[in-house]
Protein backbone atom coordinates (compact mmCIF):
# COMPACT_ATOMS: atom_id res chain seq x y z
CA UNK A 1 0.00 0.00 0.00
CA UNK A 2 2.84 2.47 0.99
CA UNK A 3 4.89 1.41 -2.25
CA UNK A 4 1.54 2.44 -4.26
CA UNK A 5 0.87 5.90 -2.66
CA UNK A 6 4.82 6.20 -2.77
CA UNK A 7 4.58 5.63 -6.76
CA UNK A 8 1.22 7.72 -7.27
CA UNK A 9 2.96 10.60 -5.11
CA UNK A 10 5.64 10.84 -7.81
CA UNK A 11 3.76 9.90 -10.84
CA UNK A 12 1.71 13.52 -9.60
CA UNK A 13 4.97 15.63 -9.05
CA UNK A 14 6.37 14.51 -12.07
CA UNK A 15 2.67 15.70 -13.92
CA UNK A 16 3.08 19.00 -11.91
CA UNK A 17 6.88 19.30 -13.15
CA UNK A 18 5.39 18.52 -16.69
CA UNK A 19 2.70 21.49 -16.41
CA UNK A 20 5.66 23.91 -14.98
CA UNK A 21 7.46 23.64 -17.93
CA UNK A 22 4.81 23.83 -20.07
CA UNK A 23 3.61 26.86 -18.74
CA UNK A 24 7.15 28.49 -17.94
CA UNK A 25 8.06 27.82 -21.87
CA UNK A 26 6.32 29.77 -24.73
CA UNK A 27 5.38 27.63 -27.45
CA UNK A 28 7.43 29.81 -29.95
CA UNK A 29 10.76 29.06 -27.57
CA UNK A 30 9.87 25.63 -27.76
CA UNK A 31 9.63 24.67 -31.59
CA UNK A 32 12.97 27.05 -32.09
CA UNK A 33 14.60 25.09 -29.01
CA UNK A 34 17.64 23.01 -29.98
CA UNK A 35 16.68 19.35 -29.50
CA UNK A 36 20.06 18.84 -28.20
CA UNK A 37 20.32 21.61 -26.13
CA UNK A 38 16.90 23.12 -24.40
CA UNK A 39 15.87 24.73 -21.01
CA UNK A 40 13.91 22.54 -18.78
CA UNK A 41 12.04 24.15 -15.35
CA UNK A 42 11.51 21.49 -12.58
CA UNK A 43 9.67 22.25 -9.19
CA UNK A 44 11.61 21.47 -5.85
CA UNK A 45 10.94 22.03 -2.21
CA UNK A 46 12.63 25.54 -2.03
CA UNK A 47 11.18 26.75 -5.19
CA UNK A 48 11.64 25.59 -9.15
CA UNK A 49 14.72 25.20 -10.83
CA UNK A 50 15.75 25.54 -14.73
CA UNK A 51 18.76 23.40 -16.36
CA UNK A 52 19.33 22.32 -19.87
CA UNK A 53 19.41 19.32 -21.70
CA UNK A 54 22.53 18.46 -23.58
CA UNK A 55 22.93 15.15 -25.68
CA UNK A 56 20.03 13.55 -24.50
CA UNK A 57 20.11 14.55 -20.41
CA UNK A 58 18.58 17.14 -18.07
CA UNK A 59 21.30 18.57 -16.42
CA UNK A 60 20.47 20.49 -12.96
CA UNK A 61 23.92 21.46 -11.45
CA UNK A 62 24.08 23.82 -8.52
CA UNK A 63 20.97 23.29 -6.71
CA UNK A 64 21.24 24.00 -2.52
CA UNK A 65 20.37 21.00 -0.55
CA UNK A 66 21.29 22.41 2.79
CA UNK A 67 22.10 26.38 4.18
CA UNK A 68 25.24 27.70 3.59
CA UNK A 69 27.43 26.05 6.58
CA UNK A 70 28.85 29.66 7.14
CA UNK A 71 29.33 32.01 9.99
CA UNK A 72 27.20 30.68 12.85
CA UNK A 73 26.43 27.81 11.22
CA UNK A 74 30.10 26.55 10.61
CA UNK A 75 30.98 23.49 12.20
CA UNK A 76 27.16 22.62 13.63
CA UNK A 77 24.70 20.05 11.37
CA UNK A 78 23.00 21.17 8.24
CA UNK A 79 20.64 23.22 8.44
CA UNK A 80 17.74 23.55 5.56
CA UNK A 81 17.79 25.92 2.51
CA UNK A 82 16.22 28.86 2.37
CA UNK A 83 13.32 28.93 -0.09
CA UNK A 84 13.61 31.82 -3.27
CA UNK A 85 11.14 33.19 -5.17
CA UNK A 86 11.08 32.89 -8.83
CA UNK A 87 13.03 30.39 -11.03
CA UNK A 88 16.80 29.71 -9.64
CA UNK A 89 18.79 28.70 -12.34
CA UNK A 90 20.75 25.39 -12.59
CA UNK A 91 23.27 25.42 -15.18
CA UNK A 92 26.51 26.02 -13.27
CA UNK A 93 28.13 23.85 -10.21
CA UNK A 94 27.99 25.18 -6.55
CA UNK A 95 31.29 26.24 -5.20
CA UNK A 96 33.42 23.50 -4.27
CA UNK A 97 34.18 22.91 -0.43
CA UNK A 98 37.54 24.72 0.49
CA UNK A 99 39.80 22.43 0.27
CA UNK A 100 43.76 22.74 -0.17
CA UNK A 101 44.35 20.05 -2.77
CA UNK A 102 45.13 20.99 -6.22
CA UNK A 103 45.14 19.87 -9.78
CA UNK A 104 41.31 19.99 -9.85
CA UNK A 105 40.83 21.25 -13.39
CA UNK A 106 39.12 24.68 -14.41
CA UNK A 107 35.75 23.78 -12.21
CA UNK A 108 33.96 26.46 -9.98
CA UNK A 109 35.41 27.79 -7.27
CA UNK A 110 36.11 26.94 -2.89
CA UNK A 111 33.54 28.35 -0.37
CA UNK A 112 32.77 27.59 2.70
CA UNK A 113 28.91 28.01 1.20
CA UNK A 114 29.35 24.36 -0.91
CA UNK A 115 26.33 22.34 -0.17
CA UNK A 116 25.23 21.82 -3.34
CA UNK A 117 24.05 18.69 -5.55
CA UNK A 118 23.83 17.94 -9.43
CA UNK A 119 21.00 16.34 -10.73
CA UNK A 120 21.23 14.31 -14.21
CA UNK A 121 18.14 12.57 -15.95
CA UNK A 122 17.32 11.11 -19.05
CA UNK A 123 15.37 13.75 -21.68
CA UNK A 124 13.23 11.09 -22.67
CA UNK A 125 11.38 9.40 -19.45
CA UNK A 126 8.70 7.55 -19.42
CA UNK A 127 5.75 8.20 -16.48
CA UNK A 128 7.34 5.02 -14.48
CA UNK A 129 10.17 6.80 -11.46
CA UNK A 130 13.63 5.84 -12.54
CA UNK A 131 15.83 4.05 -10.21
CA UNK A 132 18.71 6.77 -8.97
CA UNK A 133 22.65 6.27 -8.55
CA UNK A 134 23.46 8.89 -5.68
CA UNK A 135 27.79 9.51 -6.17
CA UNK A 136 29.60 10.14 -3.06
CA UNK A 137 33.22 11.42 -4.44
CA UNK A 138 36.56 10.44 -2.86
CA UNK A 139 39.62 12.67 -2.08
CA UNK A 140 40.41 11.02 1.56
CA UNK A 141 37.52 13.54 2.86
CA UNK A 142 40.06 16.45 2.12
CA UNK A 143 39.44 17.12 -1.43
CA UNK A 144 37.13 16.34 -4.30
CA UNK A 145 33.86 17.43 -5.41
CA UNK A 146 30.67 16.63 -7.26
CA UNK A 147 31.40 18.25 -10.79
CA UNK A 148 34.19 15.98 -11.08
CA UNK A 149 31.40 13.52 -11.78
CA UNK A 150 29.08 14.24 -15.25
CA UNK A 151 26.18 11.92 -14.26
CA UNK A 152 25.13 12.34 -18.12
CA UNK A 153 26.26 8.71 -19.38
CA UNK A 154 25.51 6.86 -16.61
CA UNK A 155 21.61 8.30 -16.65
CA UNK A 156 21.40 7.69 -20.81
CA UNK A 157 22.98 4.61 -21.23
CA UNK A 158 20.79 2.94 -18.29
CA UNK A 159 18.03 5.05 -18.09
CA UNK A 160 18.82 6.30 -14.58
CA UNK A 161 18.62 9.30 -12.49
CA UNK A 162 22.33 9.99 -10.85
CA UNK A 163 22.73 12.33 -8.17
CA UNK A 164 26.46 13.92 -7.65
CA UNK A 165 27.22 16.45 -4.22
CA UNK A 166 29.42 18.20 -2.21
CA UNK A 167 30.11 17.57 1.05
CA UNK A 168 32.17 19.88 3.75
CA UNK A 169 35.52 18.38 4.18
CA UNK A 170 39.08 18.52 6.45
CA UNK A 171 38.50 20.60 9.63
CA UNK A 172 35.18 22.24 8.18
CA UNK A 173 33.83 18.52 7.94
CA UNK A 174 35.22 16.17 9.83
CA UNK A 175 36.81 18.46 13.27
CA UNK A 176 35.92 17.36 16.70
CA UNK A 177 36.65 19.35 20.11
CA UNK A 178 34.70 19.55 23.14
CA UNK A 179 32.00 22.01 22.90
CA UNK A 180 32.13 22.37 19.28
CA UNK A 181 28.74 22.01 18.77
CA UNK A 182 25.59 19.38 20.64
CA UNK A 183 25.68 17.53 17.79
CA UNK A 184 27.35 16.21 14.77
CA UNK A 185 31.36 16.69 16.24
CA UNK A 186 33.57 15.50 14.07
CA UNK A 187 31.27 14.06 11.25
CA UNK A 188 29.46 17.75 9.67
CA UNK A 189 30.65 16.09 6.28
CA UNK A 190 28.86 12.81 6.95
CA UNK A 191 25.75 14.51 8.38
CA UNK A 192 26.10 16.36 4.70
CA UNK A 193 25.39 13.51 2.89
CA UNK A 194 22.41 12.51 4.63
CA UNK A 195 21.00 15.99 4.51
CA UNK A 196 21.56 15.38 0.48
CA UNK A 197 20.00 11.94 0.90
CA UNK A 198 17.01 13.54 2.92
CA UNK A 199 16.45 16.08 -0.30
CA UNK A 200 16.83 13.41 -2.51
CA UNK A 201 13.56 11.45 -1.07
CA UNK A 202 11.78 14.67 -1.20
CA UNK A 203 12.81 16.08 -4.42
CA UNK A 204 13.63 13.40 -6.73
CA UNK A 205 10.19 12.40 -8.09
CA UNK A 206 9.70 15.92 -9.67
CA UNK A 207 13.18 14.46 -11.86
CA UNK A 208 11.81 11.64 -12.99
CA UNK A 209 13.46 9.44 -10.08
CA UNK A 210 11.95 6.86 -7.46
CA UNK A 211 12.76 7.40 -3.51
CA UNK A 212 12.31 4.42 -3.38
CA UNK A 213 15.36 2.78 -5.16
CA UNK A 214 18.32 5.15 -4.58
CA UNK A 215 21.38 3.54 -4.65
CA UNK A 216 24.31 5.02 -2.63
CA UNK A 217 27.75 4.50 -3.93
CA UNK A 218 31.17 6.27 -3.91
CA UNK A 219 35.06 5.78 -4.39
CA UNK A 220 37.91 6.21 -1.83
CA UNK A 221 36.41 8.24 1.03
CA UNK A 222 33.45 8.07 -0.99
CA UNK A 223 33.62 3.80 -0.34
CA UNK A 224 34.37 4.90 3.23
CA UNK A 225 31.14 6.81 3.43
CA UNK A 226 28.90 4.45 1.72
CA UNK A 227 30.22 2.14 4.69
CA UNK A 228 29.23 4.66 7.15
CA UNK A 229 25.68 5.80 6.34
CA UNK A 230 25.00 1.62 6.27
CA UNK A 231 26.14 1.64 10.13
CA UNK A 232 24.45 5.18 11.15
CA UNK A 233 21.36 4.46 12.29
CA UNK A 234 19.93 8.28 11.13
CA UNK A 235 20.65 7.43 7.17
CA UNK A 236 18.55 3.90 7.40
CA UNK A 237 15.31 4.25 5.05
CA UNK A 238 16.82 6.89 3.25
CA UNK A 239 18.12 4.28 0.44
CA UNK A 240 18.00 0.74 -1.18
CA UNK A 241 21.30 -0.56 -2.47
CA UNK A 242 24.92 0.52 -2.12
CA UNK A 243 27.88 0.53 -3.81
CA UNK A 244 31.26 0.20 -2.71
CA UNK A 245 34.60 1.13 -5.07
CA UNK A 246 38.17 0.69 -3.00
CA UNK A 247 36.71 1.93 0.34
CA UNK A 248 36.10 0.20 3.58
CA UNK A 249 34.82 0.76 6.87
CA UNK A 250 37.53 2.77 8.70
CA UNK A 251 36.58 5.29 11.68
CA UNK A 252 38.41 7.22 14.43
CA UNK A 253 37.19 6.98 18.21
CA UNK A 254 35.75 9.59 19.61
CA UNK A 255 39.21 9.82 21.97
CA UNK A 256 41.20 9.85 18.54
CA UNK A 257 39.19 12.68 17.21
CA UNK A 258 39.36 14.68 19.58
CA UNK A 259 43.13 14.44 20.51
CA UNK A 260 43.51 15.43 16.48
CA UNK A 261 41.09 18.10 16.98
CA UNK A 262 43.77 19.38 20.16
CA UNK A 263 46.13 19.46 17.78
CA UNK A 264 44.94 21.32 15.14
CA UNK A 265 43.76 23.86 17.41
CA UNK A 266 47.08 24.34 18.30
CA UNK A 267 48.22 24.81 15.36
CA UNK A 268 45.87 27.15 14.37
CA UNK A 269 46.76 29.23 17.50
CA UNK A 270 43.86 28.43 19.35
CA UNK A 271 45.50 25.83 21.74
CA UNK A 272 43.62 27.82 25.48
CA UNK A 273 40.96 24.81 26.47
CA UNK A 274 38.16 27.82 27.62
CA UNK A 275 38.75 29.57 24.76
CA UNK A 276 40.05 27.55 21.19
CA UNK A 277 36.06 26.82 20.28
CA UNK A 278 35.75 30.68 19.95
CA UNK A 279 38.65 31.84 18.46
CA UNK A 280 38.31 29.08 15.54
CA UNK A 281 35.27 30.07 14.93
CA UNK A 282 36.51 33.95 14.83
CA UNK A 283 38.64 32.79 12.52
CA UNK A 284 38.59 33.77 8.74
CA UNK A 285 37.94 30.49 6.76
CA UNK A 286 41.39 30.72 4.77
CA UNK A 287 43.31 30.47 7.39
CA UNK A 288 41.31 27.66 9.10
CA UNK A 289 42.39 25.88 5.88
CA UNK A 290 46.38 26.98 6.17
CA UNK A 291 46.43 25.58 9.51
CA UNK A 292 44.84 22.46 8.31
CA UNK A 293 48.01 20.51 6.61
CA UNK A 294 48.72 18.54 9.62
CA UNK A 295 44.54 17.76 9.99
CA UNK A 296 44.48 16.95 6.86
CA UNK A 297 47.13 14.37 7.20
CA UNK A 298 48.50 11.92 4.36
CA UNK A 299 47.35 8.55 3.18
CA UNK A 300 46.76 7.22 6.57
CA UNK A 301 46.40 10.27 8.62
CA UNK A 302 43.82 12.05 7.03
CA UNK A 303 39.99 12.66 8.54
CA UNK A 304 37.70 9.93 8.94
CA UNK A 305 34.12 9.66 10.35
CA UNK A 306 33.73 9.54 14.03
CA UNK A 307 31.99 6.87 15.72
CA UNK A 308 30.73 6.66 19.30
CA UNK A 309 27.93 9.56 18.74
CA UNK A 310 24.25 9.46 17.38
CA UNK A 311 25.40 9.19 13.63
CA UNK A 312 27.45 6.03 14.50
CA UNK A 313 26.97 4.07 17.36
CA UNK A 314 29.18 1.59 16.62
CA UNK A 315 32.23 1.74 14.35
CA UNK A 316 31.41 1.15 11.08
CA UNK A 317 33.91 -2.20 11.01
CA UNK A 318 32.27 -3.39 14.13
CA UNK A 319 28.48 -2.77 12.89
CA UNK A 320 29.45 -4.81 9.76
CA UNK A 321 30.76 -7.93 11.88
CA UNK A 322 27.71 -7.87 14.07
CA UNK A 323 25.15 -7.18 11.49
CA UNK A 324 24.13 -4.18 13.23
CA UNK A 325 23.39 -2.24 9.74
CA UNK A 326 21.32 -1.69 7.35
CA UNK A 327 21.34 -4.70 5.03
CA UNK A 328 20.57 -3.79 1.78
CA UNK A 329 22.29 -5.66 -1.63
CA UNK A 330 25.51 -4.37 -2.49
CA UNK A 331 28.11 -4.28 -5.23
CA UNK A 332 31.25 -4.01 -3.74
CA UNK A 333 35.04 -4.51 -5.50
CA UNK A 334 38.72 -2.88 -5.82
CA UNK A 335 41.32 -2.48 -8.26
CA UNK A 336 44.17 -4.91 -8.54
CA UNK A 337 46.87 -2.65 -7.68
CA UNK A 338 45.60 -0.68 -5.01
CA UNK A 339 48.18 0.84 -3.24
CA UNK A 340 51.48 0.60 -6.09
CA UNK A 341 51.87 3.91 -6.90
CA UNK A 342 51.34 4.98 -2.97
CA UNK A 343 54.42 2.62 -2.24
CA UNK A 344 56.81 5.00 -4.40
CA UNK A 345 58.89 6.10 -1.63
CA UNK A 346 60.50 2.70 -1.41
CA UNK A 347 61.71 3.77 -5.68
CA UNK A 348 65.24 4.00 -4.37
CA UNK A 349 65.32 1.30 -1.65
CA UNK A 350 68.16 -1.35 -1.39
CA UNK A 351 67.37 -5.27 -0.36
CA UNK A 352 68.08 -4.37 3.01
CA UNK A 353 66.37 -1.21 3.53
CA UNK A 354 62.82 -2.72 2.23
CA UNK A 355 63.39 -5.86 5.13
CA UNK A 356 64.04 -3.09 7.53
CA UNK A 357 60.73 -1.68 6.57
CA UNK A 358 58.89 -5.12 6.58
CA UNK A 359 60.39 -5.50 10.39
CA UNK A 360 59.16 -2.19 11.43
CA UNK A 361 55.91 -2.68 10.29
CA UNK A 362 55.30 -6.65 11.18
CA UNK A 363 57.78 -7.12 13.75
CA UNK A 364 57.45 -11.15 14.79
CA UNK A 365 55.74 -11.72 11.63
CA UNK A 366 58.08 -10.52 9.57
CA UNK A 367 60.33 -13.27 8.43
CA UNK A 368 56.98 -14.96 7.32
CA UNK A 369 55.67 -12.09 5.61
CA UNK A 370 59.82 -11.67 3.86
CA UNK A 371 59.30 -15.74 3.47
CA UNK A 372 56.31 -14.97 0.83
CA UNK A 373 57.58 -11.53 -0.58
CA UNK A 374 61.38 -12.06 -0.90
CA UNK A 375 63.29 -8.67 -2.42
CA UNK A 376 64.84 -11.36 -5.27
CA UNK A 377 61.09 -12.50 -6.87
CA UNK A 378 60.98 -8.36 -8.14
CA UNK A 379 63.54 -8.18 -10.52
CA UNK A 380 63.41 -4.53 -11.34
CA UNK A 381 65.17 -1.31 -10.40
CA UNK A 382 61.44 -0.59 -8.90
CA UNK A 383 61.70 -3.95 -6.68
CA UNK A 384 61.49 -2.60 -3.27
CA UNK A 385 58.28 -0.72 -4.41
CA UNK A 386 56.74 -4.00 -6.06
CA UNK A 387 57.28 -6.27 -3.24
CA UNK A 388 56.26 -3.82 -0.89
CA UNK A 389 53.22 -2.61 -2.73
CA UNK A 390 52.42 -6.32 -2.92
CA UNK A 391 52.61 -7.32 0.29
CA UNK A 392 50.25 -4.05 1.21
CA UNK A 393 47.75 -4.99 -1.10
CA UNK A 394 47.43 -8.17 -0.44
CA UNK A 395 47.03 -8.02 3.26
CA UNK A 396 44.69 -4.93 3.59
CA UNK A 397 46.98 -3.11 5.14
CA UNK A 398 45.47 0.56 3.93
CA UNK A 399 42.18 0.45 5.57
CA UNK A 400 41.48 -2.88 4.44
CA UNK A 401 41.49 -1.92 1.21
CA UNK A 402 41.47 -4.56 -1.68
CA UNK A 403 43.14 -7.98 -0.98
CA UNK A 404 42.17 -10.53 1.68
CA UNK A 405 40.38 -8.45 4.68
CA UNK A 406 37.89 -7.34 1.34
CA UNK A 407 37.51 -10.57 0.28
CA UNK A 408 36.75 -11.29 4.61
CA UNK A 409 34.82 -7.73 4.49
CA UNK A 410 32.34 -8.72 1.56
CA UNK A 411 31.88 -12.18 3.12
CA UNK A 412 30.52 -10.67 6.25
CA UNK A 413 28.31 -8.73 4.08
CA UNK A 414 27.48 -11.64 1.93
CA UNK A 415 26.63 -13.81 5.21
CA UNK A 416 23.27 -11.61 5.71
CA UNK A 417 22.91 -10.50 2.11
CA UNK A 418 22.13 -12.77 -0.47
CA UNK A 419 22.11 -10.20 -3.26
CA UNK A 420 26.30 -9.10 -2.47
CA UNK A 421 28.56 -9.27 -5.47
CA UNK A 422 31.84 -8.70 -5.72
CA UNK A 423 34.89 -7.90 -8.52
CA UNK A 424 38.31 -6.96 -8.71
CA UNK A 425 39.58 -4.43 -11.60
CA UNK A 426 41.96 -6.30 -13.40
CA UNK A 427 43.25 -4.01 -16.19
CA UNK A 428 47.10 -4.52 -16.23
CA UNK A 429 47.45 -1.34 -17.80
CA UNK A 430 44.95 1.15 -17.48
CA UNK A 431 45.69 5.31 -17.85
CA UNK A 432 46.29 6.88 -15.03
CA UNK A 433 47.07 10.76 -13.89
CA UNK A 434 50.36 12.18 -12.78
CA UNK A 435 53.54 11.40 -13.30
CA UNK A 436 55.21 8.33 -12.80
CA UNK A 437 59.27 7.55 -12.88
CA UNK A 438 60.31 6.23 -15.75
CA UNK A 439 59.72 2.47 -16.77
CA UNK A 440 57.50 2.10 -14.11
CA UNK A 441 54.26 0.24 -13.90
CA UNK A 442 51.60 1.16 -12.07
CA UNK A 443 49.19 -1.59 -12.95
CA UNK A 444 45.80 -1.06 -11.82
CA UNK A 445 46.14 1.43 -8.83
CA UNK A 446 43.57 2.73 -6.83
CA UNK A 447 41.03 5.35 -8.49
CA UNK A 448 41.99 3.68 -11.78
CA UNK A 449 38.21 2.55 -12.85
CA UNK A 450 37.29 5.78 -12.67
CA UNK A 451 37.67 7.12 -15.80
CA UNK A 452 35.68 3.79 -17.23
CA UNK A 453 32.51 5.14 -16.09
CA UNK A 454 32.88 8.36 -15.37
CA UNK A 455 34.15 10.92 -18.19
CA UNK A 456 37.60 11.95 -17.35
CA UNK A 457 40.83 12.94 -18.93
CA UNK A 458 41.99 9.35 -18.70
CA UNK A 459 38.52 8.48 -20.71
CA UNK A 460 40.31 9.78 -23.50
CA UNK A 461 43.29 7.63 -23.65
CA UNK A 462 41.32 4.41 -23.07
CA UNK A 463 42.18 2.01 -26.18
CA UNK A 464 39.45 0.14 -27.93
CA UNK A 465 39.48 -2.83 -25.72
CA UNK A 466 38.84 -0.78 -22.70
CA UNK A 467 36.23 1.32 -24.38
CA UNK A 468 34.41 -1.84 -24.48
CA UNK A 469 35.41 -2.72 -20.82
CA UNK A 470 34.21 0.64 -19.61
CA UNK A 471 30.99 0.59 -21.72
CA UNK A 472 30.47 -3.00 -20.25
CA UNK A 473 31.51 -1.67 -16.75
CA UNK A 474 28.82 1.41 -17.23
CA UNK A 475 25.93 -1.50 -17.94
CA UNK A 476 26.98 -3.22 -15.37
CA UNK A 477 27.00 -0.67 -13.11
CA UNK A 478 23.32 0.72 -14.09
CA UNK A 479 21.69 -2.86 -14.11
CA UNK A 480 22.82 -2.95 -10.75
CA UNK A 481 21.04 0.47 -9.66
CA UNK A 482 17.97 -1.12 -11.62
CA UNK A 483 17.80 -4.34 -10.25
CA UNK A 484 20.26 -5.32 -7.37
CA UNK A 485 21.64 -7.34 -9.77
CA UNK A 486 24.57 -6.43 -12.27
CA UNK A 487 23.90 -9.33 -14.33
CA UNK A 488 22.88 -7.58 -17.98
CA UNK A 489 22.12 -8.98 -21.26
CA UNK A 490 24.71 -9.60 -23.70
CA UNK A 491 27.44 -9.67 -21.37
CA UNK A 492 29.03 -11.98 -18.92
CA UNK A 493 26.64 -13.37 -16.09
CA UNK A 494 28.25 -11.83 -12.61
CA UNK A 495 27.10 -14.17 -9.68
CA UNK A 496 26.85 -13.58 -6.21
CA UNK A 497 29.56 -13.95 -3.96
CA UNK A 498 27.23 -16.82 -1.97
CA UNK A 499 27.70 -18.47 -5.38
CA UNK A 500 31.34 -18.74 -4.71
CA UNK A 501 32.16 -16.69 -7.49
CA UNK A 502 33.36 -12.89 -8.47
CA UNK A 503 33.85 -10.86 -11.50
CA UNK A 504 37.14 -10.19 -12.71
CA UNK A 505 36.66 -7.56 -14.75
CA UNK A 506 39.30 -7.10 -17.87
CA UNK A 507 39.62 -5.27 -21.38
CA UNK A 508 37.59 -6.23 -24.45
CA UNK A 509 35.25 -9.15 -23.85
CA UNK A 510 38.10 -10.84 -21.43
CA UNK A 511 35.73 -10.37 -18.13
CA UNK A 512 34.80 -13.44 -16.27
CA UNK A 513 33.32 -14.77 -13.30
CA UNK A 514 35.85 -16.42 -11.39
CA UNK A 515 35.85 -18.64 -7.58
CA UNK A 516 36.13 -16.82 -5.15
CA UNK A 517 39.67 -19.28 -4.13
CA UNK A 518 41.03 -17.62 -7.26
CA UNK A 519 40.95 -14.04 -5.73
CA UNK A 520 42.08 -16.06 -2.71
CA UNK A 521 45.47 -17.53 -4.27
CA UNK A 522 46.26 -14.50 -6.19
CA UNK A 523 46.27 -12.85 -2.81
CA UNK A 524 47.83 -15.41 -0.93
CA UNK A 525 45.12 -15.39 1.60
CA UNK A 526 45.54 -18.41 3.46
CA UNK A 527 49.02 -16.81 5.02
CA UNK A 528 47.33 -13.58 5.28
CA UNK A 529 44.11 -15.00 7.16
CA UNK A 530 46.59 -17.14 9.38
CA UNK A 531 48.60 -14.26 10.32
CA UNK A 532 48.06 -11.28 13.10
CA UNK A 533 48.47 -8.23 11.95
CA UNK A 534 46.60 -5.14 11.72
CA UNK A 535 46.06 -1.55 9.86
CA UNK A 536 49.63 0.48 8.78
CA UNK A 537 49.55 3.36 10.86
CA UNK A 538 52.69 4.99 9.32
CA UNK A 539 52.90 6.94 6.03
CA UNK A 540 54.36 5.41 3.70
CA UNK A 541 56.73 8.38 3.05
CA UNK A 542 57.60 8.28 7.11
CA UNK A 543 57.72 4.44 7.13
CA UNK A 544 60.76 5.14 3.97
CA UNK A 545 62.44 7.57 6.05
CA UNK A 546 62.43 4.96 8.83
CA UNK A 547 64.02 2.54 7.24
CA UNK A 548 66.27 4.82 6.08
CA UNK A 549 65.71 5.10 1.99
CA UNK A 550 66.83 7.99 0.47
CA UNK A 551 64.06 10.52 -0.90
CA UNK A 552 62.95 10.28 -4.58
Amino acid sequence: MRSALRRGLAALVSLLALLTVVSATPASASASASASHRSQTIPTDKGPVAGATAGGVDQFRGIPYAAPPVGARRWQPPAPASAWSGVRPATSYGSRCLQSATGTGNGPGMSEDCLYLNVYTPARRTNRPLPVMFWIHGGGFSSGSGDLYDGSRIAKANNVVVVTINYRLGVFGFLDMPGLSKQGAGNYGLLDQEAALRWTQRNIGAFGGDAGRVTIAGESAGGHSVCALLASPPARGLYAGAIIQSGGCPSLTGAQATARGADYAKAAGCSDRTTGVACLRAKPADQLLAAGSGFVGGILSGPLPVSGGPELPLAPSAAIRSGRYTHVPLLIGSTRDEVRQWALPFAKATKKQYERAVRLEFGKQADAVLAHYPYSSYGSQYAATYAISSLWDDSSVFYGLGGCQYQNLTAQFAARQPRTYFYEFDDPHPPTTGTTPAGFDSGAPHASELGYLWPMATTKLLTPEQQQLSSAMVRYWGAFVKHANPTTAGQEAWPSYRSGKYMSLLPGADSQALKVEVFAARHQCSFWNSTDYGWLTTNPDVLAKRAGVPAS
